[in-house]
């Protein structure tokens, strides 16, 4: 497990996936926020799920993310998109609605960037978000990462366009944990 300040992130458990799968890609709205895919029913068992357990990949690196605490599952972090020759990957994260709002998005961030830096050596790590999720724009900007730009129009979210904003982090910038 990798551990923050306040949750750690570990391996998906097959007991994770259902809660996974009807907190976080049922509800469509918000699904349609976080994924360029567009939302199409999914039964959790069905192994299409997006949070079915996998074998272990060189281009993502999927987590369940664990409030430290309480010992409860508060979510999903991942590496996806993982370039080797270049060693970037994009990150992602999405919590719970119950783990909204309790400033966990830093630390999963944090935990991210060390996975990403320390563990597989990469030297670039970027995360894009709606240019209105002003909870995970504060939670980059918290974690080090650098606003490099707006993609205009670039995502279609639940019947309208929406601009994206674009953020980065290298390793040289990256301040690990004590």
């Amino acid at each position: 497990m990798i551990r923050g300040e306040k949750i750690g992130l570990r391996a998906r458990h097959e007991s994770d996936v259902p809660v996974l799968h009807s907190e976080l890609y049922d509800d469509v709205a918000t699904r349609s926020r976080a994924d360029s895919r567009p939302w199409r029913p999914i039964s959790p068992g069905s192994g299409q799920s997006p949070y079915v357990v996998a074998e272990p990949s060189d281009e993502a690196a999927c987590f369940s993310v664990v409030e430290l605490r309480s010992q409860e599952l508060a979510g999903e972090a991942l590496l996806w998109g993982i370039d080797l020759h270049s060693r970037t990957a994009h990150v992602g994260v999405s919590l719970r609605p119950a783990f909204r709002g309790r400033g966990l998005g830093v630390d999963v961030l944090m935990a991210l960037c060390a996975y990403g830096f320390a563990v597989r050596g990469l030297q670039r790590l970027q995360l894009e978000t709606l240019t209105d999720n002003t909870p995970m724009i504060a939670a980059a900007t918290r974690a080090g990462f650098l606003r490099e730009g707006t993609l205009r129009h670039s995502a279609w979210v639940y019947g309208a366009y929406a601009d994206e904003a674009i953020f980065g982090l290298l390793a040289d910038d990256w301040t690990p944990r004590a």
